[in-house]
């Protein structure tokens, strides 16, 4: 009687995407089990970069949970908007969880930023784990929805063009409701 291999560990995981392993990157986009652990990494390196921001001074608590809700939303919309650019317009094959999944684990270098707290270096560190996680990004982009490396940028920067217009029109209604709340109000107001 055969048993199923182990799961491999989200620490053999992490370590394999931070050294860019094409691999890696394809066995989590046909892996479902690794929607978890992918979570998990974008938990743990919010985690990290809050850790980093908050010994700098400031509310620990209320930086560690805007930052892990910040990430959790921004991973899902991201991994969104890549899936339907690379899906819709350059032919990718994919579904969302598997952008998920990819780009989940390409947040493993962000973990770089608990280090900024420390100056200069901490900046420096942070900046190196930014460019390193856009590079992952662009490799998980690229497996996830197999498609070349020039059909890859222009996935990442349609992806990015839509998303500054959704951030600029939500801006838009967001100041036009609060402009309007403030100017009944101060109608109302004696």
């Amino acid at each position: 009687m055969e048993t199923a291999a182990p799961s491999p560990t989200i620490t053999d995981r992490m370590l394999r995407a931070a050294r860019l392993d094409v691999g890696l990157y394809e066995e989590v986009e046909a892996d479902i089990r690794a929607t978890n652990q992918a979570l998990l990494v974008v938990v743990i390196v919010a985690i990290a970069a809050g850790i980093g921001a908050a010994l700098g001074g400031g509310n620990v608590v209320g930086r560690l949970v805007a930052g892990i809700l910040n990430a959790l939303i921004g991973w899902a919309v991201w991994s969104y908007v890549v899936y339907f650019v690379g899906t819709r317009f350059m032919g990718g094959t994919a579904t969302y969880g598997e952008l998920l999944r990819t780009l989940g684990f390409a947040e493993t270098p962000g973990i770089l930023a608990i280090f900024g707290f420390i100056p200069i270096l901490g900046g420096i560190l942070a900046l190196i784990g930014g460019i390193w996680t856009l590079v992952a990004s662009f490799i998980a982009t690229r497996q996830a929805l197999d498609i070349d490396n020039g059909k890859t940028i222009i996935t990442i920067l349609l992806a990015i063009l839509a998303l500054f217009i959704v951030v600029l029109v939500v801006s838009i209604i967001v100041g036009i409701i609060f402009g309007i709340g403030f100017a009944v109000g101060s109608m109302v107001s004696p």
